[in-house]
């Protein structure tokens, strides 16, 4: 049986999570992969809950949507309590700190809870990079896609001018993942 990955992304209106899920849909293809990205969001741009979700299979996509995630992430609290209710079993969970995370989850949740949006406002001074960051922790803690193909999908989106930075989130999510697992 082919392996395929359900993965939801989850943060703020604003946090660029429609842009990680892209660049990890990319970054599947590039393996020769197939993929698969829907998005939602509130109807208020920024500050409301949002979400993007990936599809990653070998075999072909017969259906797009994300119906029981084996991985998510959460960079805010309305994000994690809005869109963890269908978690699968044995699911890989990566929370920034500041989420409470329950005690209902399905069996076998691993949860990461690492110092994500800290880091990304801390260390880098720039709060805008957190989502690169978050997919550092994601990739680097469950190895859906290969390193490589992930930097190499975050610099064909990012803006001329930020690769560099966004490297460096990058390789901090991949420490991050390594320090929190």
């Amino acid at each position: 049986m082919a392996v395929r990955h359900e993965v939801r992304l989850s943060g703020s209106g604003g946090q660029g999570m429609q842009l990680a899920g892209i660049i990890l849909a990319e970054a599947a293809i590039l393996e020769g992969k197939n993929a698969v990205q829907t998005q939602s969001y509130g109807p208020e741009a920024r500050g409301g809950a949002s979400r993007s979700e990936v599809i990653i299979s070998e075999a072909a996509i017969d259906y797009p949507k994300v119906t029981q995630p084996q991985v998510m992430l959460a960079l805010t609290q309305e994000s994690y309590n809005k869109y963890r209710h269908d978690l699968a079993p044995d699911a890989l969970l990566v929370v920034d700190e500041s989420i409470e995370v329950s005690d209902d989850l399905p069996t076998g949740t691993q949860v990461i809870s690492v110092p994500i949006l800290r880091s990304a406002t801390e260390t880098l001074q720039r709060p805008i990079v957190a989502n690169i960051m978050a997919l550092g922790v994601l990739v680097g803690s469950s190895a859906i896609v290969e390193r490589e193909s992930l930097e190499k999908a975050v610099l064909n989106r990012v803006p001329r001018g930020t690769e560099d930075l966004n490297r460096q989130a990058l390789a901090i999510g991949f420490q991050l993942a390594a320090n929190g697992s």
